[in-house]
This record gives structure tokens, C-alpha cells and sequence, in this order.
């Protein structure tokens, strides 16, 4: 059975989740795009990189993806690997290399965000994940263009 959720409840985890992208990294809050109440994606960008949170109800797929902005400030094409970075392929880059205390003062940050479903664990798990990748994105940068 599947759990539909709305787009105001999908904003509005999204909101509290990854609130850090706006107060940490000084994302700005991007387009909200729905398809009924089958498709929702949130956008938050900076002038290098589009963080998208996206789920689907019907068959309750839910991905984050960072896009690394072409020079001239546009969204590169979903099927370049070296610059749409799937958050997976970004934590088995980055995630190696984090430090015991980072990951501990990264579950502090969140400790006070409560998941209570199937989707909102999901949501906490790639909020905590994306935030360490933010955190050592320049630093392990290096070595991010050749995901494929």
C-alpha cells in the first residue's frame, strides 16, 4: 500500500529537514514543482550547485540530487554524470573520509527532528548525509568529476 503524501506536507518537511541549506550553506529556497499529487521537487541553489529533493507517490521513489552549474549559471543536462551527482554516488566519495566526531556533532544537528514515517526517515537520513557532503564538497571535489 502506498502512502500518498501532499505538497504541503512534502514543503514542509523538506522545510524543516533541510533548513540547513538555507542557515548553514546560504542556499536560496528554488522552484517547487508538482504534478498533481503524484510528483513533488524542491529546489535550493547557490551560485554553483542546485540541491533537488524530489518524491514520487505512486511508486514512492524519493532521490536528492546536486547539480553542478555550467559556467553560465545553468542546469547541466540529467545525463552528465560528471556534474548531476546522485546523493549515493556523493556519499560513497565523501562519507569515507568523515571524521567519528563530524558524524557525531552532524547527529547533534539533527537530533531534534522526529521522522515518523517511511518517507521522513528517508528524508532525515539524506538530510544528515547531504549535510556532511556539503560540508567536505570543496575538499573532496577533486575527485567528484569522475562518477561514472
Amino acid at each position: 500500500m502506498v502512502t500518498m503524501i501532499s505538497k504541503d506536507d512534502f514543503i514542509a518537511l523538506v522545510e524543516s529537514y533541510f533548513h540547513f541549506l538555507t542557515s548553514e550553506f546560504q542556499f536560496s529556497k528554488g522552484e517547487v514543482k508538482a504534478n498533481g499529487n503524484a510528483y513533488y521537487s524542491f529546489q535550493f541553489q547557490d551560485n554553483k550547485k542546485v540541491v533537488s529533493i524530489s518524491h514520487e507517490n505512486i511508486g514512492n521513489y524519493y532521490q536528492v540530487i546536486v547539480y553542478l552549474l555550467d559556467d553560465n549559471g545553468s542546469l547541466p543536462n540529467y545525463d552528465d554524470k560528471t556534474k548531476t551527482l546522485h546523493l549515493d554516488k556523493l556519499n560513497k566519495l565523501i562519507l569515507p573520509n568523515i571524521s567519528l566526531d563530524q558524524i557525531k556533532t552532524n547527529n547533534t544537528h539533527f537530533s531534534t527532528l522526529v521522522a515518523n514515517s517511511e518517507l521522513e526517515r528517508k528524508m532525515l537520513k539524506s538530510a544528515k548525509e547531504l549535510r556532511l557532503c556539503l560540508q567536505n564538497f570543496d575538499t573532496a571535489g577533486l575527485n567528484i568529476r569522475p562518477l561514472v
